[in-house]
């Protein structure tokens, strides 16, 4: 098993402990003090992604007409993250990456024993990720409830969809034909999300934040791998083959949504989010990557160097 150390002496964030997850794959870093992601908004990271966006003319256009949203949090300094995000509070229709919160809303019921831990449960876990599987998706929204769902991501503990802040994450319908819809109050959408609230919900889990550390791990363990290696996937196998990979996308007509957080043991160590309603939405995504790694100054042949 690997242990990956860092040393931070003398610095405002101190680090309790370092260990690995239950799987032993992946860092869990634990802190005294935790800092909320807002707080890690950078002016000139902010810039920087504004101007690569917006350099090129259809990105541009997208923008302007709130058709493109984009987020990035670069964590490979724990004691210096930087976060930004182009309409980041635009709530957008996302497909299946909103299957997050189901997976949010499970790992709570399993939690406070709402739900039955079962091997047929964190089978439809699995699948609703890893493959992004419908009917796996179906049957946990069946066994959880829309208000279940919908009281975990308004908790005030997480606030992943808050009318006062543009909306976030919302999940109001089954995925697939039949069932009642139960709409978001602002947009009237069935699955939804912002770039700011799916930004957060992977900086909460990977420091362990969602529910409990256990549990958090537990969904990173199940997020962990994905087995379809399309948009951002198809991008980070090319530019860091090996990386570690936490990853759910979703894409329907011209709506494609995509999000991972990224740790290759060296200079990566990030969240990307993208919400996109384009006809090019798979390619924007493929791109997306390399231009948020050039943001953050990742050298293009950057990667893990330990034994």
């Amino acid at each position: 098993m690997r242990l990956r150390i860092i040393l931070l002496l003398g610095l405002f964030l101190p680090l309790l402990s370092f260990g690995q997850s239950t799987d032993g794959d992946y860092l869990a870093v634990k802190t005294s003090t935790f800092i909320p992601l807002n707080q890690w908004k950078s002016n000139d990271f902010q810039s920087r992604l504004a101007n690569a966006l917006n350099a090129n003319p259809a990105y541009r256009a997208l923008i302007a007409s709130k058709r493109l949203a984009v987020g990035i949090v670069d964590m490979h300094d724990p004691t210096h993250i930087a976060y930004a995000t182009v309409n980041g509070d635009n709530m957008m229709y996302a497909a299946s990456l909103p299957k997050i919160a189901i997976l949010l809303a499970a790992e709570d019921a399993l939690f406070k024993g709402e739900l039955t831990e079962t091997a047929e449960i964190d089978a439809d876990l699995r699948m609703m990720i890893a493959r992004s599987d419908n009917q796996a998706a179906t049957r946990m929204i069946d066994r959880l409830g829309y208000d279940k769902i919908q009281n975990v991501l308004e908790d005030p503990k997480y606030r992943l969809y808050s009318e006062e802040q543009g909306g976030g994450l919302w999940v109001g319908k089954r995925y697939g034909s039949g069932g009642d819809r139960h709409p978001d109050p602002l947009k009237g959408l069935s699955h939804a999300a912002t770039v700011n609230q799916v930004c957060r919900f992977y900086y909460m889990m990977y420091y362990g934040k969602l529910v409990s550390p256990s549990r958090s791990a537990e969904m990173m363990r199940i997020m962990k791998d994905p087995e379809l290696h399309h948009k951002f996937v198809n991008t980070v196998d090319r530019v860091a083959p090996g990386a570690t990979m936490f990853r759910k996308s979703g894409s329907w007509k011209n709506y494609h949504a995509d999000s991972i957080l990224v740790d290759d043991g060296g200079n990566r160590r990030y969240i990307l989010v993208a919400l996109a309603e384009d006809a090019q939405g798979e390619q924007i995504m493929r791109d997306l990557v390399r231009i948020a790694e050039q943001v953050m100054h990742i050298p293009a042949s950057s990667s893990n160097t330990a034994p």
